[in-house]
């Protein structure tokens, strides 16, 4: 019995072995086959959670999404579209048991409907030119959804006698933004009604004429908008500026619009800086939304501000709290309100009570909540970590016990050996405590030595967090062999404004010194080779990989900068939103005097540069232009400095392509091994 025992002890552990061994770094390949998971919802009834999954195909270099339904106990989630074109903005209806979505199936972007068990699909909607997004009504009776409207006169409608003409023309700024050139349109706000059908036609803009976008671009969506519990008014965030006081303003309102008496009201002028995402109290009697208190300042704190709608005073109910909050939802006894927040690197979910203003963390870990739905006692969340894409878990509002419901990448998950991922808490040069993720590569051997790299996050107020991203994925970097240092730098948020601000007018400053001690401390490990180190980064990332090519004292054998900011002047003359490098910059540089931020621009130490440097960037980047990649690749050159650099015409600041970005990820990890190995 013994040797039975012992025989089967031994096929267990053998099995085990095998197993692990079975196990794999990831691949480019890996990362675009996981399934993306998105927009969740839960049913009137509180029993399903309606998501979409995004999956990839590479050899199409295209993408399709399916909608997909699970039980809020668990169990096998349903796939209720699988369709080739991809369905968006799935909702149950507040009472007739359907779902809706929109889909292109039939050419432009219109609402559909199907049962619960993704039959019975019908289109139900025929508005000219599609719906970009929609919300229902509290009754769903009614709709409000967005659409493209065009204002704005083309160059063949001047010149109709030269219908072949390609030129663009313009009299003021914001004539493009982001990644696009201005298309003549704006997003505006339409409120349709069913009829005895169920079907949908022509909406009425509630923003006839106007020259203003809402959702706002370039990311607004649905969040923007809001209708009251009564069904008579719509809350929603609109900048009501053009040109060169768009360029240079913050300044979005909440505006309330009256559906019967078709009237409009600035609920928020009284504040100059960011006002989006308004949001009604079950009982309408307030009104909240997330404020930025600085004007021309994207990264200030994010209040909550409460609103109330009788007495039309607003204030902030956040005031004391030193994080900034989103993504705010009502308790149905309208005195709870429950948001997310980071801290320490980490976004959880909250809630506050809005009379007393007493504020409890509901979850805690190592983890990002992206997105959250809340209904009586039933909470759902979707959370994403280092080592793991979006997945959807319950939530036990009183305890933050969370238990997993979708299991969407499971089967590539377990083929794949994932580095660990290590919280590590130095002291920066000026006696402050900074926190350093550490990402180690898959079977990884404390008794060998690996090369470093170090990770300079963009931003730049944008927190190294537990993200999984589809481009700067950690866990895509460590499988290569390396060790990966990740500071959460000076002028990163979930560490207090304090630490926040810090950066702005100091881009040279304390946080470029943060990333050298990071260095400096984490590479004395034993494991680490102190002679193989890189740096990489994008936008402020690769602005600090450019400074440090000039500043980092031989520490560093090789770069990548990936759409970075190179020349602060060109940079400056040549960006969309002056908001932005007023803020940081302090000013323009034709300012007397000049502000001292332009003492750290990284052309000014191109003579220092003496390291192997890859650089990369997109033709459609309009916030840091492919010119400054361009000059810095050029200098590179000039000097006789080891250089690459990647052009690709079609993509952004984000190379979104999924060829585009294998490439992308076959062309870092060779520079890297090049140099480093």
């Amino acid at each position: 019995m013994k040797k039975v025992i012992l025989l089967i002890a031994t096929i267990l552990l053998m099995s085990n072995v095998n197993t692990n061994a079975q196990k794999r770094a990831m691949t480019p390949e890996d990362l675009w086959s996981f399934g993306r998971v998105s927009e969740i919802q839960l049913s009137p009834d509180r029993n399903k959670v309606l998501y979409g999954v995004t999956y990839y195909d590479i050899s199409t270099n295209k993408s399709n999404r399916d909608l997909y339904l699970v039980d809020v106990n668990g169990g096998e989630a349903v796939n209720l579209t699988k369709s080739e074109t991809s369905e968006y903005n799935g909702v149950f209806h507040p009472n007739n048991g359907k779902i809706y979505y929109l889909s292109s199936v039939n050419g432009e972007m219109q609402l559909f409907s199907m049962s619960m068990t993704g039959t019975s699909k019908k289109q139900v909607s025929t508005v000219k030119g599609g719906i970009e997004a929609f919300k229902f009504s509290p009754d769903g009776n009614s709709i409000v959804y967005y659409a493209c409207v065009k204002l704005d006169e083309t160059p063949t409608e001047v010149y109709p006698d030269l219908p072949d003409v390609n030129v663009k023309m313009f009299e003021d700024l914001n004539y493009r933004h982001w990644d696009a050139w201005t298309d003549y349109t704006y997003n505006h706000l339409f409120i349709a009604t069913f009829d005895k059908k169920g079907n949908i036609t022509e909406g009425t803009d509630i923003m006839k004429d106007e020259r203003y976008d809402c959702p706002i671009k370039p990311f607004g969506g649905m969040e923007q908008v809001c209708w009251s519990p009564d069904g008579k008014q719509i809350a929603y965030a609109c900048k009501k500026v053009t040109g060169v006081e768009y360029a240079l303003s913050t300044n979005s309102d909440i505006y309330l619009y009256d559906i019967e008496a078709k009237t409009t009201r600035d609920i928020s002028a009284y504040n100059l800086g960011y006002d989006f995402d308004p949001v009604y109290s079950p009982n309408g009697e307030y009104i909240v939304w997330r404020s930025m208190q600085t004007p021309g300042f994207e990264a200030d704190k994010e209040r909550i501000m409460l609103f109330n709608t009788k007495k039309r005073v607003a204030y902030d109910i956040t005031d004391g709290f030193d994080q900034s909050c989103s993504d705010y939802q009502w308790a149905d006894d309208n005195k709870t309100l429950f948001f997310k927040s980071g801290q320490f690197a980490t976004y959880q979910l909250y809630s506050i009570d809005v009379k007393t203003e007493s504020i409890k963390q509901i979850t805690k870990g190592q983890h990002d909540y992206v997105e959250y739905v809340v209904s009586g006692d039933v909470m759902i969340g979707a959370k994403q970590s280092m080592c793991s894409p979006t997945e959807i878990f319950r939530i036990d509002i009183n305890s933050g016990e969370e238990t997993q419901l979708t299991f969407t990448n499971k089967k590539l998950m377990d083929e794949i050996e994932f580095g660990k991922v290590e919280e590590r808490w130095i002291t920066t040069v000026d006696g402050k405590q900074m926190l350093v993720w550490v990402i180690y590569p898959p079977f990884f051997d404390k008794t060998q030595k690996y090369p470093g790299i170090l990770y300079c996050e963009g931003g730049p107020q944008s927190a190294v967090s537990q993200f999984w991203s589809y481009r700067w994925n950690f866990q895509m970097m460590a499988a290569g062999g390396y060790v990966i240092m990740a500071p959460n730098r000076r002028g990163l948020p979930t560490f207090g404004q304090e630490w926040n601000d810090q950066i702005s007018g100091d881009y040279g400053g304390l946080n470029q010194k943060d990333y050298l001690q990071t260095v400096d401390v984490i590479s004395k490990e034993p494991y680490i080779d102190e002679n193989r180190l890189g740096a990489v980064g994008a936008s402020y990332g690769g602005f600090s990989v450019y400074w440090l090519a000039g500043n980092h004292d031989k520490r560093f054998k090789c770069f990548i900068s990936h759409c970075g900011i190179y020349d602060f002047y060109s940079m400056y003359g040549s960006t969309e939103e002056y908001f932005f490098v007023n803020h940081d910059y302090e000013g323009p540089y034709w300012k007397v005097p000049q502000p001292k931020s332009y003492m750290f621009s990284p052309h000014l130490a191109v003579a220092n540069w003496d390291t192997p440097i890859l650089i990369i960037t997109g033709g459609n980047d309009f916030r840091i232009p492919y010119t400054q990649s361009i000059e810095a690749f050029n200098s590179a050159q000039l000097l006789g400095i080891p250089s690459k650099l990647l052009f690709f015409p079609d993509e952004s600041h984000f190379v979104l392509k999924p060829q585009n970005s294998i490439l992308w990820q076959r062309e870092f990890r060779a520079w890297l091994d090049k140099y480093l190995k």
